[in-house]
This record gives structure tokens, C-alpha cells and sequence, in this order.
């Protein structure tokens, strides 16, 4: 007995939706697989991007390195390596120094950075008194300053971080700019370093015309004009600056307060690449030992 027209087409349907759910079902498999190696190929690519950062991090601290020290971009196998840079951190102006004491010259120079950073004379004296009313020892409010208010308590010690500019009340003019914080830091030993800091910064200093500071800054850098080379210049003193600012003696005797040279205090930054992935690794440290003391660390 042969089977109705209808049976057979019916069998037929359900064979081919039987089909088509099991092709959805292998695409939809082969999908969640695809996606599980791209994933775990992206975690790979992250983790060795993290390996070369750290390798680069391991060469750049190493005590016999320098701003000066050749460290060309390193490609270890094709698509992955790491580039490092080094940069003086007392070149950035050390906030917390200029804060201390509350000596006139010091103040000046910091009140300067944020006139040129665009502060009126009312947001200049405000972020001053806030500021020092912050790291101070006392609950005394300067004019323009602030204590213990609410849920406002200054800390009554120098800052830890710049980011701690954060806090302060008063400072949002500064901290809403973008790049200040590239420009100011905690780590460094102090004074100016005159073998790191940039014409910004070095215009900070009382006495030195734009004009000096330029050939001061060409002479620094050497032949090739760039800054952190081989060929830059080493200055056998601090006194040896002076006539390439050109200062008397007794004009630089003023600045000596105020500046340094070769702070050993260093910024460095190391990316490491794989593929298109990259990861950054900063860290703040000061040499001058047999191993260099981290400040800071970053990922």
C-alpha cells in the first residue's frame, strides 16, 4: 500500500526543518567557537603586550641608564616588542617645594605657572591661600583659603600625588585645563633641573631673558637639537650654567636656591605592543644606587 501524497510531503517538510535547525544549530556553534579563539587570541595579544611594557620598564631602570641612553624602539619577533622613554622629572615643577616655607621666590614662580596658565589675580590668590591652607599644620584660614568646612578637611601635610590637587578646593581653574598634570609633580628632589626643564619652565625663573634661554636650550641639546640624545651637553657644574644663561656669579648666587642640575629623578614611560594591541607602563623613580627607587608605579 502505497503512502498518501500528502504523508510524504508532510515527511518531507520535517525533514527539512529538521535541517535547518541543525544547520542554525552548527553555524551557531561554530560561532561561540570562533568567538572563543578571537577572545582567547585577544588575551594572548594582551598579556604579551603587558610582557614587552614590563621588559621595557626592567631595561629603562636599570642603574647605569640615562635620559641620554640610546633606547631605540625594540621589535623582538615581528608585531611584538616595546619603545621606552625617559624623561628628567625635575624638570616639572615640584609643587610641594615651592610650597614649602612659604619663601617669596618660591611663591612667585608657582604664581607665575598659573598666571601663564591663565588665572585671573582672584583665582591665583584663591588656589594660593586654598593650597596652603591644605598641607599647613594649623585650622587658621588664610584670606582667600579654606579649613575644615562640612565635609571639606585638608589634609594638613604636603600632597602625596598631584592628582591630590583634585581635592583642594579652589584649584578647579588649573585642574579643569587639560596637561597640568604633566607639568607639576611631587617626586622630583626640588629645585629646577636646568638639564631637563623646558623653556616654560625655565621662563619661570626670575632673571632669565627669553632670548638666553633659547641658546641655553640649543647649547643643552647638541648637534642634533634634540633633547635626551647622546650628544647632549654635560655641563661639569651647576656654575658652568651660568654663563651659558648668561649670568655674572653673582646673579646666579640669587637663582642658586631655585635650581639643580641632573636631578636623578626620572619619569619613564614603556609601551609594549602585540599586534594592534598595546599596554603602557609609567613609573616615577629615582637612581643613584645599585637599584633606583620607585616613587610611583602605573598600568
Amino acid at each position: 500500500m502505497k503512502p498518501a501524497p500528502h504523508s510524504r510531503a508532510s515527511a518531507l517538510i520535517i525533514v527539512l526543518w529538521a535541517l535547518l535547525l541543525l544547520s542554525a544549530a552548527t553555524i551557531t556553534w561554530v560561532m561561540w567557537v570562533q568567538q572563543g579563539i578571537l577572545a582567547h587570541a585577544v588575551d594572548s595579544r594582551t598579556v604579551e603586550a603587558r610582557a614587552m611594557a614590563h621588559s621595557g620598564m626592567t631595561l629603562a631602570m636599570h642603574p647605569q641608564v640615562t635620559r641620554m641612553t640610546p633606547l631605540p624602539p625594540e621589535e623582538i619577533y615581528p608585531g611584538v616588542g616595546y619603545e621606552v622613554r625617559i624623561r628628567g622629572e625635575g624638570g616639572k615643577l615640584n609643587i610641594n617645594w615651592l610650597l614649602r616655607g612659604e619663601e617669596p621666590m618660591k611663591l612667585a614662580i608657582m604664581k607665575q605657572y598659573l598666571q601663564r596658565r591663565g588665572l585671573e589675580l582672584h583665582q591665583i590668590e584663591t588656589f594660593m591661600d586654598c593650597l596652603l591652607d591644605y598641607i599647613d599644620a594649623d585650622n587658621v584660614k588664610r584670606l582667600n583659603g579654606a579649613e575644615d568646612d562640612g565635609d571639606y578637611h585638608p589634609a594638613n601635610r604636603e600632597l602625596l600625588s598631584v592628582d591630590e590637587l583634585l581635592r583642594v578646593r579652589g584649584t578647579g581653574p588649573l585642574t579643569s585645563q587639560p596637561g597640568w598634570r604633566d607639568e607639576l609633580t611631587v617626586y622630583s628632589l626640588g629645585p629646577i633641573d636646568l638639564a631637563s626643564a623646558d623653556a616654560q619652565v625655565l621662563a619661570l625663573i626670575p632673571g632669565l631673558s627669553d632670548a638666553r634661554i633659547q641658546q641655553f636650550l640649543q647649547m643643552r641639546a647638541g648637534r642634533d637639537g634634540k633633547d635626551g640624545t647622546e650628544d647632549d651637553v654635560i655641563f661639569p657644574s651647576i656654575d658652568a650654567i651660568a654663563g651659558a644663561l648668561g649670568l655674572t656669579a653673582s646673579q646666579f648666587e640669587v637663582l642658586r636656591p631655585l635650581v639643580s642640575y641632573q636631578d636623578p629623578t626620572m619619569n619613564i614611560q614603556s609601551i609594549g605592543h602585540s599586534g594592534d594591541i598595546t599596554r603602557k607602563v609609567e613609573a616615577v623613580v629615582r637612581k643613584g644606587g645599585a637599584k633606583p627607587q620607585i616613587l610611583s608605579w602605573k598600568e
